[in-house]
């Protein structure tokens, strides 16, 4: 997850001469940027590079990444009004950009890894468009959520109908498994969580299915939701790394695969403490088909690039075994 983010020098170069935006809207760049970790490490498959928040820009409110600040939306949704002023596109044509760098990374990469896309769910697409920038408490969201459930419920099922397209349209261009970030929906409870998201979830992930590649169902800080994301959908449920993993695939069942779930401090440590923390992980998951060894959450900026290729050469090695 955000394999190349800001940790790898290549990217950071990269970001010295364009800008954010400019890097996800310009398809040799954006694909420039996806294939630098395969080219550094021996990791299985390849991510695109890209935002979830590049699907709001064309619905008119507003998208910048400033500088200190991370992603800001210049005219936050937080009205039945605002709700139905959002502006209505294909995502074709609105992010044709992302679709060309699919296909020029999928050229390059060719049988040597596969590809997955990926796009923002759509709770935690509505937080950033309500809240207007990240949150700790989410309290303009949740005062739509609870003070206009009517508005709430059509904003949400906007954001899953465009997901849906959107991710359809990768599928289309080349990426062969999808992952929906649901990153801010551990600030709900389980029945909000069923009430205000689980239907619109199921909808989305559902349609999605039918394009018949693996989809991978990711939220952070969800323990308490596991049972409610397994049931909203996907073929692999992501755990971040306050939830054991043993435990929370025995919650979820034998139906499901998952993804997970070090902790991205972790590579922080020495060597042979993140060979220790690796080899405990893998153990947990017991050799059972459909374990992806991942972060739980993204890699951190200040990452030593070496701790990565020591925790992709430890997970290759002990998964051998």
């Amino acid at each position: 997850m955000r394999q190349a983010g800001r940790f790898l020098p290549e990217y950071r170069a990269l970001r010295a001469q364009h800008g954010f935006l400019e890097l996800c809207k310009t398809p040799a760049l954006a694909a420039e940027v996806t294939l630098l970790p395969i080219r550094r490490f021996p990791v299985d498959a390849a991510i695109l590079f890209a935002d979830i928040l590049l699907v709001l820009e064309p619905m008119g409110v507003g998208l910048e990444f400033a500088k200190g600040d991370g992603p800001v939306i210049h005219h936050p949704v937080r009205t039945r009004e605002d709700v139905g002023r959002l502006t209505r596109a294909p995502v074709q044509m609105t992010l044709a950009f992302v679709l060309e760098t699919i296909r020029l990374a999928r050229a390059e990469l060719g049988a040597r890894a596969p590809l997955i896309g990926f796009a923002g769910a759509p709770f935690t697409l509505a937080s950033y468009l309500v809240e207007g920038r990240g949150s700790r408490n989410y309290v303009h969201t949740k005062t739509l959520m609870y003070g206009d459930p009517r508005a709430w419920h059509a904003l949400m099922e906007r954001l899953a109908e465009t997901t849906v397209d959107y991710v359809q349209a990768q599928i289309a261009a080349g990426v062969q498994a999808v992952q929906l970030f649901d990153s801010w929906v551990g600030c709900l409870g389980p029945d909000d969580y069923r009430e205000y998201v689980l239907p619109h979830m199921r909808a989305a992930l559902a349609a999605i299915a039918t394009a018949g590649v693996p989809v991978i169902h990711f939220g952070t800080g969800t323990s308490a939701l596991l049972e409610l994301m397994r049931d909203a959908g996907g073929d692999v449920i992501g755990l971040d790394w306050r939830v054991d993993l043993a435990e929370a695939w025995g919650r979820l069942g034998p139906g499901v695969g998952v993804q997970g779930n070090l902790d991205p401090v972790a590579l922080f440590a020495p060597p042979e403490e993140i060979r220790r923390h690796a080899a405990r992980i893998l153990g947990r998951a017991g050799g059972r088909p459909g374990h992806i060894f991942n972060l739980g959450h993204g890699v951190l900026p200040e990452t030593p690039v070496e701790h990565v290729a020591a925790l992709v050469d430890a997970v290759h090695e002990l998964s051998a075994r």
